[in-house]
């Protein structure tokens, strides 16, 4: 089976940095899923970047923006993983999903990475497990 996965920046965080809390749980999903295709889109790089030179997350562990491309780099080795540019007929999507009445600065992630996946037609992956009834092809780690 070739699934496309596309983990949310939490899961890909947790990959690349062995002190993340989730750390183990996500090696253990990602070495399970053989030849499975992971990928990235712009905001889940960005994301990650960001992430990964913020001292308050990652503590001594932190990367210079340099050092953070280095990383980058490092994943682009193993030939499953890939980009993925945002696919057409996004906006409206992402427009169906984030058009509530609250005010909640944490839905509009939620809500672009839903229409990404359900439009791109690959699998969310992420440790948020409220996201799971929220999507049709969501995987909670």
């Amino acid at each position: 089976m070739n699934t496309l996965n596309f983990p949310d920046a939490n899961v890909w965080l947790a990959l690349l940095w062995s002190r993340h809390i989730h750390s183990g749980k996500a090696q253990q999903w990602f070495d399970r899923s053989g030849e499975e295709q992971f990928f990235f889109c712009r905001f889940t790089q960005l994301t990650v970047l960001r992430l990964l030179t913020t001292i308050e997350i990652m503590g001594n562990d932190a990367k210079s923006m340099a050092g953070a491309w280095g990383v980058w780099d490092q994943v682009w080795a193993d030939s499953r993983i890939a980009f993925l540019p945002e696919p057409d007929g996004l906006e409206a999507e992402f427009r169906k999903r984030s058009r509530l009445s609250s005010r909640s600065p944490k839905v509009w992630a939620d809500a672009y990475l839903l229409s990404f996946a359900s439009v791109a037609g690959v699998k969310l992956v992420t440790f948020d497990r409220a996201l799971r009834s929220a999507g049709t092809d969501v995987l909670a780690l």
